[in-house]
């Protein structure tokens, strides 16, 4: 009776299975009615989140020094002895503003390294109000070493705390931190907390220049309660452009570190949705988790060095197991995987219980449903983007009703399979059946150990679906409560990135998802290939799918919940004295169509896109009125006419704002080489050598000399060395965030249902204005 019904009873756990994976990878219950001031207050820490993110709070905005008051004050009221950091810094991308960081100092009763626990305290210009990102981090520090001196025990280490400014514009706080402040070489290991969402639980990161082991060994010693990682996430996040305050420390001063950040509702990121309601408290107490064992294991640890020549491969399991091995592991792992399943098909063969024409007719219908799953889940995104075009306006490539589609790529993915895999029904004959999905696992696990070393743990799924095709090949009719057993490791393994990838790298990605979704299903054939009711489940998954979609379509619209990113930008030529409305949206809404009539045109201006994140520029371009703006005082001069020795000339240019402006971007209106180029004092590293390195330079942010996000009215002053025989010539915008505040504009709000676009220049008034210099 019970072999009967196991298919059924299979079916209600393995769900619930499934939630308790993602429920246990994080705190979920938060009750601190009688809780100790020795230990960390998700209560309290959120009402830090409440006071730093009450508005934007971007360099250069009148709320940004309001919140570093805040955290000064607080760090004060902890009694400990607070210090301000500012001056200018100059990234290799040609990023410059002034920051100003924030520190404080816990001594320890031995000389030694410190710990670093850092985040920044900026927000996204120019409307997010920046809770999560990195409200969340700040906040998460603030309660944590609160709680750490209410303990009275003093640590043996030195603890410096350093919450970063200019994070956002381009890790400046942390450049000016590593380069500039004397602390910076006595930093044994860094925490930084960061957030690319607002939701779902923390992921831990590593950062270092040499083996991971010794970090990786401490980490499982310190002993977090829900620690969530692996070592594949992080090979991929080495690949990936998005780096943090960590990596600055980590490149330019050799500083090893941890970082901790959470990327679920990833629509919420840079955006005005950014606000503390949105943040998930448990998210909050997983930081808090993190950071408590942490500081209690390194503040008496010894920081002296991490480096280490070996790597380690690493995961977590469900209930707060950690697993480690080094990488040497990795070739004799997979040289024994593949001669254990060799054996096992050799030994099947044999007893004729492994058919070699059935073993190749069951590679039909994987390759099918492979292939098929992730050419139809591409497609049917590549439709709803035709379908629902207002997808597009959300930058970050992640739609509201994102998860959805990513059930919907599940769902799709085992139909497709169940429905492929229902022509293969003989039940004595499941392990041929099995045999090239495994074989195919393998293959996987043969090109990670030596194109992604950090996935090469995927070869433990692998040996548990060799002791499966073992059992089946020795049993008609094997125990399929132990078949499910087996196979957990890989639910275990590869179900987060099946939800993840598609969040972090967005929905152009959801084919992933689906394919992920076949080959975990196939890793399950020892207990699915014996269902009798495969086209049944098939059926019902499919409905599941079209549901998924139905759901998607209802929640596809914007609303005061979910509110559509739009953008205007006023320019105004002073070359010309024309002005014009510009916008980045691929739609028009209501909002601001307004101002661009019934036939808008494309743009003119795209030779000079303004620095984004995603590299957008305007799309729609009218005319607009001409109203009065206060030009910039320009001042420029030949300093140095063609040294006799060099052959080269020298120019000064000073570019002084008479209005309140955010930023300031220098574009070359012609290719142009620099022997040297310094900006306010600092020398640009990636054009100071000439045309080589200028063309890196200009390699990676096309023909842009210079992004300044002012934080005060300073002047810019731009010195350089060419030997090119006529000067160049410049174009500058000038750019304030106040559009809607210009009485001259008179530029409506928005209603609750729309949003500033975020990642671009947006609610701008910018004054284009070119430089000639004259011979």
């Amino acid at each position: 009776m019970l072999k009967k019904l196991s298919p059924l009873l299979i079916l209600i756990l393995l769900p619930l299975i499934i939630w308790f994976l993602f429920y246990s990878s994080m705190p979920r219950t938060i009750s601190e009615a009688e809780l100790p001031l020795t230990e960390f207050s998700t209560t309290r820490a959120f009402k830090h989140v409440e006071e730093i993110s009450k508005k934007p709070h971007f360099v250069g905005s009148p709320e940004h020094s309001l919140v570093r008051n805040y955290i000064v004050r607080t760090l004060q009221d902890l009694e400990l002895e607070v210090q301000t950091q500012e001056g200018y810094s100059l990234t290799n991308r040609g990023m410059l503003t002034r920051p100003q960081n924030i520190l404080a100092r816990i001594k320890g009763t031995e000389d030694g390294k410190a710990l670093l626990l850092m985040s920044h305290y900026d927000s996204a210009g120019h409307s997010s109000f920046g809770a999560s990102d990195a409200g969340s981090g700040v906040a998460t520090i603030l309660e944590g070493v609160r709680a750490l001196l209410a303990d009275g025990s003093s640590p043996k280490n030195d603890i410096i705390i350093l919450f970063t400014d200019a994070e956002e514009l381009g890790l400046n706080g942390a450049e000016l931190f590593v380069n500039e402040h004397p602390w910076a070489k006595e930093v044994g290991l860094a925490l930084n907390f960061e957030a690319r969402g607002s939701g779902g639980n923390s992921f831990m990161l590593l950062e270092t220049n040499s083996g991971n082991s010794k970090l990786i060994q401490d980490f499982i010693k310190a002993n977090p309660k829900f620690p969530v990682t692996n070592s594949l996430a992080y090979s991929i996040y080495k690949m990936l452009p998005n780096d943090t305050d960590l990596t600055v420390l980590r490149e330019q001063g050799n500083i090893n570190g941890f970082n901790f950040a959470f990327i679920d509702d990833h629509f919420d990121y840079h955006s005005a949705n950014d606000i503390p309601a949105n943040l998930d408290n448990e998210t909050l107490a997983h930081q808090g988790s993190y950071l408590m064992p942490l500081l209690a294991f390194f503040k008496d640890a010894d920081l002296v060095s991490f480096d280490s020549e070996e790597d380690l491969i690493y995961f977590n399991l469900p209930m707060g197991e950690m697993v480690s091995y080094p990488f040497s592991w990795i070739l004799p792992m997979l040289i024994i995987g593949f001669l254990l399943f060799f054996a096992v098909v050799l030994f099947g063969i044999h007893k004729r219980k492994l058919l070699p024409k059935r073993i190749l007719k069951a590679a039909i219908p994987f390759l099918i449903s492979l292939i098929g799953s992730g050419v139809l889940v591409f497609l049917v995104w590549k439709f709803c983007m035709i379908i629902y075009p207002e997808y597009g306006e959300m930058l970050n490539g992640f739609t509201y009703n994102g998860y959805y589609y990513i059930a919907f790529g599940i769902f799709l993915s085992l139909a497709i399979s169940f429905y492929m895999y229902h022509y293969m029904n003989k039940k004595e004959d499941q392990a041929s059946v099995f045999v090239f999905p495994l074989f195919f696992w393998l293959l996987i696990c043969g090109l990670t150990a030596f194109y992604l070393k950090g996935a090469a743990y995927f070869i433990i799924p692998g040996f548990f679906g060799i002791v499966q095709l073992w059992v089946m090949i020795r049993q008609k009719r094997p125990n399929l409560f132990l078949m499910l057993l087996l196979s957990l490791p890989a639910l275990v393994l590869i179900l987060p990135f099946i939800s993840s990838f598609p969040v972090a790298l967005g929905l152009k990605i959801l084919f992933v998802a689906g394919i992920l979704a076949v080959l975990l299903f196939s890793l399950f054939l020892p207990v699915f290939g014996y269902f009798k009711f495969k086209k049944t489940l098939s059926a019902l998954l499919g409905l599941g799918a079209i549901t998924m979609l139905i759901i998607a379509h209802f929640n596809s619209d914007f609303n005061e919940e979910r509110p559509r990113p739009d953008s205007l930008v006023y320019v105004l030529d002073e070359d010309n004295n024309t002005a014009s409305w510009n916008s980045y949206d691929l739609k028009l809404d209501d909002w601001n169509k307004e101002y661009f009539g019934d036939d808008p045109s494309k743009s003119e201006i795209t030779a000079n896109d303004f620095e984004s994140k995603y590299g957008s520029g305007f799309k729609y371009k009218a005319p607009a009125p001409v109203v009065n703006i206060s030009s910039p005082g320009v001042i420029y001069k030949e300093i140095n006419n063609e040294d006799s020795l060099s052959n080269s000339s020298s120019y000064i240019l000073k570019i002084a704002p008479n209005r309140k402006v955010n930023r300031m971007e220098l574009f070359l209106n012609s290719s142009y080489n620099f022997e040297n180029y310094t900006v306010n004092g600092l020398e640009a590293d990636a054009i100071k050598s000439g045309k080589e390195k200028f063309h890196v330079f200009k390699k990676r942010w096309s023909n842009r000399l210079l992004t300044y996000h002012a934080a005060n009215s300073d002047t810019l002053r731009i010195i350089f060395t060419t030997k090119e025989k006529t000067p160049p010539e410049i174009v500058l915008y000038e750019s304030s965030y106040d559009l809607l505040d210009n009485t001259d504009l008179k530029v409506k709000k928005r209603d609750k249902t729309k949003m500033p676009k975020p990642f671009v220049l947006n609610d701008a008034v910018i004054l284009k204005k070119t430089i000639k210099f004259e011979q």
